[in-house]
């Protein structure tokens, strides 16, 4: 689809392996850096993409989300990335991950640039089991829009307070920007995600032990040590706590669409630290550290954008996620570009 609509694809980017995880470490290919501090993980599993956006190599990417993997790299490496609704935009040629879980979206430098890729790369794929035959979405002619009285949600409690209180900070002052644009800001305790984000982490490592099942079995040497820790966990999951995991991604779902009756949009962090260093470190804790806030909106399925908002003392970029009701693109585009404009 981009290519017919003029594109000139330059390449290829490096990803974390099979895309389950969110360091970006590859051991078949090597690390990929973060422009900002070359010590330090750009974030992945789409972490190359951002890489190439980030520094300039390309006016834009492509990157695949089953946790956040469009999202984290997007807010580590100081960049814009949007994952779309569950079905939006085809799978079709895309290893998977997780068949239920898995999403493919753009990565930019700005707001704009992401409303013309989704465009292009949306729309209905018979092909495709996951795809969902809706309308063609038009985001661009709306994204300049005032989004005064729209109502917004600021996400709080134990699940948020996780965070960095340097994210924390950045996240608050980007609600108050938006407030001065006329947007009404209400606090909402927003807990139920934790469950929704642990039963992601469930079904991604289950969903992808049954799709390299083969490989697994008869090959375990060809996966990188952390990846094949995870698929082994997955593996190891009995139907029941598989069945629980389903039963959870429905009543979030729910919860979200209760919130959403209420408010246009949820403003929470896009990952509750920045990009930590390549060397040490634990990386089945840091995917679940780093997918801890993108997550639940895999789960549920929710269109969710990250965009930069400010940087640490250290000169480290921060994210700020937005996310909406299901097939909604359009508000979080919208209340996306308000805030890149006024910043």
């Amino acid at each position: 689809k981009m290519k017919r609509a003029g594109a000139q694809i330059i390449g290829k980017t490096n990803t974390h392996e099979i895309a389950l995880g969110v360091t970006n470490n590859n051991p078949h290919y090597g690390a990929c850096k973060n422009p900002w501090d070359i010590t330090r993980t750009p974030g992945g599993s789409s972490g190359g993409s951002a890489v190439a956006v980030a520094t300039g190599m390309a006016m834009a990417a492509l990157g695949t989300d089953t946790g956040g993997s469009i999202r984290i790299p997007a807010a580590l490496c100081g960049v814009v990335g949007l994952k779309p609704t569950y079905g939006r935009v085809s799978l079709r040629g895309i290893l998977p991950l997780s068949w239920n879980l898995d999403h493919a979206g753009p990565i930019t430098r700005r707001v704009e640039d992401s409303a013309l890729m989704l465009q292009v790369m949306g729309g209905y794929d018979e092909l495709d089991p996951t795809s969902v035959k809706t309308l063609p979405g038009d985001y661009s002619s709306h994204l300049k829009d005032s989004m005064k009285e729209r109502k917004i949600a600021l996400a709080i409690g134990n699940f948020i307070d996780a965070a960095d209180q340097e994210v924390l900070e950045a996240v608050r002052s980007a609600a108050q920007v938006l407030a001065e644009q006329g947007v009404l800001i209400t606090e909402v305790n927003v807990d139920f995600l934790k469950e929704g984000a642990l039963a992601n982490g469930v079904m991604t490592q289950a969903d992808g032990a049954a799709f390299h099942r083969e490989r697994l079995k008869e090959h375990p040497d060809w996966f990188g040590a952390d990846v094949r820790q995870r698929l082994e966990i997955g593996a190891a999951y009995t139907s029941s706590e598989y069945a629980l995991a389903r039963r959870t991604q429905a009543e979030v779902r729910r919860r979200c669409e209760l919130l959403f009756e209420s408010y246009d949009v949820l403003l929470l962090p896009t990952t509750p630290i920045t990009a930590s260093l390549i060397e040490g470190g634990d990386a089945l804790e840091r995917a679940r550290l780093l997918t801890r806030f993108t997550a639940p909106f895999n789960l549920t399925g929710l269109p969710a954008l990250s965009l930069p908002c400010g940087f640490t003392k250290n000169g480290l970029p921060i994210g700020l996620q937005i996310v909406a009701r299901a097939w909604n693109e359009s508000i979080v585009l919208k209340a996306g570009h308000a805030y890149e404009q006024a910043t």
